[in-house]
């Protein structure tokens, strides 16, 4: 599949936004084996991912608090989770046509890169970004409403529990159930503050907070999900 320029205009067209700066919109759809030896790996969509994965959970967030606003934050969190994951932007990296338009090395180009997921969602998070760059968060956040709206109100699959998913995580690695251990406790009675870290075989603790014992727990398995990229990046 030969790659369709990104001057064709048509691309822009199905983003809803014009760039002012072509390159940065040229820059997001070029993979690493695509960029030349003189650009490196700054001539990839690396750092715009990068910036996008950001803009995305923002703009996201945002969404959420308005959209429902009697949701707790556990709630939230799930949501989010769901909405930034690594197939969802895939599948709206699909939605919005970009494969035709990503710049690969032959190899890659030959194996089928323009199909695949991993490649789709990076891309995805790189065009946020880009479009950040270009003209700001209004016109991101406005991208992202318009291709993660129908997502946002009716989720493809079902919502899942931080804690549900850390423990299925480390089961499948063979690994023993995590452990929560609080750690503080502030604040009045009628609005506490918990610090809850949790612990899992073979990974560093990482801590959450909440104004409930469980919604710190949510919050560290949560975090420990992100940063092992299983949560945004499963």
């Amino acid at each position: 599949m030969k790659r369709r320029p990104v001057t064709d205009g048509l691309l822009e067209n199905r983003l809803g936004h014009d760039f002012a700066d072509k390159s940065l919109l040229d820059r997001a759809l070029t993979h690493i084996s695509g960029a030349t030896s003189k650009e490196g790996r700054l001539g990839s969509y690396q750092r715009l991912e990068f910036l996008g994965d950001r803009v995305l959970g923002l703009a996201i967030a945002s969404l959420l608090m308005e959209t429902y606003p009697t949701a707790d934050e556990g709630e939230m969190s799930r949501r989010l989770a769901e909405l930034v994951r690594a197939e969802t932007c895939a599948e709206v990296a699909q939605a919005m046509d970009l494969g035709p338009y990503i710049r690969l090395g032959a190899g890659e180009a030959s194996s089928g890169g323009r199909r695949k997921a991993a490649i789709l969602s990076d891309v995805c998070e790189s065009v946020i970004g880009a479009v950040y760059l270009d003209a700001g968060f209004p016109a991101a956040a406005d991208l992202v409403e318009r291709f993660w709206r129908e997502r946002l109100l009716a989720p493809r699959r079902p919502l899942r529990d931080a804690k549900t998913e850390l423990q299925e995580w480390a089961q499948g690695r063979g690994l023993p159930p995590p452990v929560y251990r609080e750690v503080a406790r502030s604040g009045p009675d009628h609005n506490p503050q918990f610090r809850v870290v949790v612990l899992v075989d073979g990974a560093e603790e990482v801590e959450g907070s909440g104004r409930s014992k469980r919604a710190a727990e949510q919050a560290a398995a949560e975090a420990l999900l992100q940063r092992e990229g299983v949560a945004n990046h499963d």
